[in-house]
């Protein structure tokens, strides 16, 4: 297990769009736009239950996301790692935390008009670059 440097926790307090890869069932990549977080310990994706990701990282827990600093296009980070777990447990007020860093607002404005409920994954960092 590898760990984020701390020189780029401050990526996971600024608006940050991370790209989250995924493997669909045939073994492509599908690559998706994601608001990002950290934990201290995981990566931290907050999605709906119905949506692609969710169903292919439930069938093949390998992941890999890229983020770049929304001040520098030139810094960046790159993990590889592996989904420990989604779960419905605080994935409602963890959306409404990632909606006043990313939108500015005090709770996420779509929740319910999504498919399915909302579901934190959590990424255990194995490879960093």
């Amino acid at each position: 297990m590898a760990t984020v440097p701390a020189e780029y926790h401050d990526l996971f307090e600024k608006r940050t769009i991370a790209h989250f890869s995924s493997l669909l069932p045939d073994g492509s990549p599908h690559v998706v736009p994601v608001w990002i977080d950290f934990d201290g310990t995981h990566l931290l994706v907050n999605t709906a239950s119905g949506r692609r990701k969710t169903r292919n990282v439930r069938r093949d827990p390998r992941v890999a996301l890229s983020m770049t600093d929304p001040d520098d296009p030139y810094r960046y980070l790159g993990v590889r790692g592996e989904v420990v777990e989604v779960t419905t447990e605080g994935a409602v007020s963890h959306i409404d935390e990632l909606a006043r860093r990313y939108m500015g607002v005090e709770e996420y404005p779509n929740l319910g008009d999504e498919q399915g409920e909302r579901v934190l994954i959590r990424v255990r960092v194995d490879h960093v670059a």
